[in-house]
């Protein structure tokens, strides 16, 4: 891994932040792109101190100009590019109807047209090389809806049929990797950066991972690329869930999310980072809520099994009831 060229969007904090430090510490070349300068200024540093060369470059992924400007830099600063992970995402949270339509088309043009923006402009490069990686963080989003995050689960839905279909396009280039990140909940600050229109606190639910297990994720499909990993173990969980019952558990997350708002503290709402970027906050972790014990995070992913089971056999006695 030691010399590898990556370049990593939506560096300045939580998980992209996160990869930047676990990699630093391989000596590879880090390419830091994010709209908060000063924040990556500073990750620059520390990355530098554990080794890795840095070269930031200030980035808004929605910017189809400085996407092309941010691969090209990235290739000219050591001559190819091994590894592009694209990471920038923003969150939107409000019923649909109640979310500004700018709001929608903002998080469609970062979660989404960033992405696919960073990948046309990477291709060429990988190709003129012969080899290269592409890993994208997508989130279990990719599987399970988020109610009250409709564009959220739009982009995050798009995106696993997007980069399954770049994948088969390059089926004919053994060297070039595709890699799809799926992880559940985060303990990042991004749920405390959201745009929030629905008039209440928002935390993360239960299990949170920590966001080094993306980090390690992003390490492992550099050394082994592979077309789809589930950091933090419960994403499998979420999304075998929704195979075996997917209405049910549509139905399961909007009661959930709706309990939630009735017992939320009130906030006023906010665009929070959707236009711009903010000045708070650019940690790796969010800690929205305590660390949850082992005993904690065993008994909650039992819950998410037994969810799983429920709901499968529900499907089979709602099957068998039809037959009847």
């Amino acid at each position: 891994m030691e010399n590898k060229t990556i370049v990593i969007t939506g560096a300045s904090s939580g998980a992209g932040k996160t990869t930047a430090l676990e990699l630093a510490a391989e000596k590879v070349n880090l390419v830091l792109a994010a709209r908060n300068e000063t924040a990556l200024l500073e990750l620059g540093d520390e990355c530098r101190e554990l080794g890795a060369a840095v070269l930031v470059i200030p980035t808004d992924v929605a910017d189809r100009t400085a996407m092309l400007e941010l691969a090209q830099k990235a290739f000219e600063w050591n001559g190819r590019i091994d590894v592009w992970v694209n990471n920038a995402g923003v969150l939107a949270a409000g019923a649909f109807e109640e979310t500004p339509w700018e709001t929608h088309q903002q998080v469609i043009n970062t979660n989404l047209l960033g992405y696919m923006s960073g990948t046309h402009a990477v291709l060429p490069y990988f190709k003129q090389q012969g080899a290269g990686i592409l890993i994208n963080n997508i989130s279990i989003g990719g599987y399970v809806p988020v109610p009250y995050g409709s564009a959220y689960t739009a982009s995050k839905y798009a995106l696993r049929g997007f980069f399954e279909s770049i994948r088969g396009e390059l089926s004919n280039w053994p060297d070039i990797h595709v890699v799809d990140l799926f992880p559940a909940f985060l303990d990042t600050p991004g749920i405390q950066h959201a745009a929030n229109y629905t008039g209440k606190v928002l935390k993360n639910a239960p299990p949170v991972s920590d966001p080094k297990v993306v980090a390690a994720a992003v390490k492992e499909s550099i050394l082994h690329p592979v077309s789809n990993r589930y950091p933090g173990g419960a994403s499998k969980l979420f999304r075998l869930g929704h195979a075996l019952a997917p209405e049910l558990m549509v139905k399961f997350t909007g009661l959930l999310m709706r309990g939630y708002f009735k017992h939320a503290d009130p906030i006023a709402k906010t665009d929070g980072n959707i236009f711009n970027t903010v000045d708070y906050s650019m940690s790796t972790n969010g800690n929205a809520r305590p660390r949850l014990s082992r005993r904690t995070r065993q008994r909650i992913t039992a819950g998410v099994v037994l969810l799983g089971v429920g709901l499968l056999a529900i499907k089979l006695l709602t099957g068998k009831k039809r037959l009847a």
